[in-house]
């Protein structure tokens, strides 16, 4: 099964200093179609206003990752992180038994534009942890390079869920092929640019949901950057 998700089919919400992008049914948006697909609960594309942001709330029992595409998001949360993630960091948070923090957008004349992304967790009630690494132009170049899994491999950041995580950028005649295993399912989401993912053309903030498939085929990229989940 390959079914697509046009940008334009997500949620929106407007919030003036905050524009949203609901992949799922998050906050005002719902629909009973689009809950969740296996883990992966949330993907939301959110451009932050300058000198705006997130203040202090709480989360639990949630894989939360962060993607900055544009600009900078500061992170402050009770654990005693503090940090500004950039274009290329990637942030993992595990709300475990549960976690304050808040992200703001400093700049006075920067939007801030980042994915915020939950995954379920495959163990509830454990102890809160964050980490965060820069994956270089690179590193992503031509090819999906993982980010996030459960078990690190290869330097990425580790997550408390049956989910992996690769980002790749393609231009022209780059093409990368990516192995699922059987009884996996696959998510594809468009970050930027435009590119042919199994055949399907897509654009910014399409999506391509895949069942029962052997491979993720990518290329014809136009300065394309994609996201790929290998789920439960």
């Amino acid at each position: 099964m390959i079914e697509v998700r046009k940008s334009q089919e997500r949620g929106y919400a407007d919030h003036g200093w905050l524009t949203s992008f609901h992949s799922f049914s998050f906050a005002d948006y719902y629909d009973p179609k689009f809950m969740s697909f296996g883990p992966l609960r949330v993907i939301n594309e959110d451009r932050v206003a300058a000198g705006m942001g997130f203040g202090t709330h709480g989360h639990r029992d949630m894989e939360i990752v962060s993607y900055v595409l544009d600009g900078a998001l500061a992170h402050k949360d009770s654990m005693g992180n503090g940090s500004s993630i950039r274009p290329g960091d990637v942030q993992r948070m595990s709300a475990g038994t549960g976690v304050q923090h808040s992200e703001f957008n400093y700049a006075s004349d920067q939007t801030t534009h980042f994915l915020q992304i939950w995954i379920q967790p495959n163990q509830l009630g454990i102890q809160p942890s964050y980490e965060e690494k820069h994956f270089s132009e690179t590193e992503k170049r031509g090819q999906l390079r993982v980010v996030v899994s459960p078990d690190s491999r290869d330097g990425s950041l580790k997550i408390h869920a049956d989910a992996i995580l690769y980002a790749g950028l393609f231009d022209g005649a780059e093409v990368a092929t990516l192995a699922i295993a059987p009884n996996r399912r696959s998510y594809v989401h468009v970050a930027r640019g435009r590119v042919v993912v199994n055949g399907q053309q897509l654009n910014a903030g399409d999506a391509l949901k895949l069942i029962d498939v052997t491979a993720i085929d990518v290329r014809d990229g136009e300065h394309a950057e994609v996201l790929v989940f290998d789920l439960a």
